[in-house]
């Protein structure tokens, strides 16, 4: 049985690298043995050698353990970027406040406009330089 991803072609025919391969390099990259990358022991080594391949519950585990994007695992010329954006971790985090009490609210927003006021004094500064 073919894996469903073991193989995609450029527009010039020449293949791209398959996903097992992709998994591997990036386990290797993260010093990680099979056993250690989040999935059944075995399993990793079944969807290296392209035996298997991963449900996509299983590359968002994989994407996740690697810190790379769910495209970057399928799509050979995806960027290699992180799973998450820092933009969706500064939104989780915003959405953590609400469970501050009110008095730890303000001291946020009072660092966040503290920052921001620093921020742009700097660039200011760097402006009439």
């Amino acid at each position: 049985m073919t894996p469903q991803w073991e193989w995609n072609h450029d527009h010039q025919g020449t293949p791209d690298m398959p996903l097992g391969d992709r998994i591997r390099q990036l386990r290797k990259q993260a010093g990680s043995s099979q056993a250690k990358i989040g999935t059944a022991p075995g399993r990793s080594s079944r969807y290296e050698t392209g035996t298997i391949t991963p449900s996509a519950d299983a590359l968002v585990k994989l994407a996740e353990t690697f810190n790379v994007s769910c495209d970057y695992l399928l799509v050979d010329d995806a960027p290699h970027r992180p799973f998450k954006s820092p933009e969706d971790t500064l939104g989780e985090h915003l959405a953590q406040l609400a469970e501050l009490t009110p008095h730890d609210q303000q001291l946020v927003i009072s660092f966040i406009d503290a920052l921001v006021t620093k921020t742009r004094l700097k660039t200011l500064a760097n402006q009439v330089s």
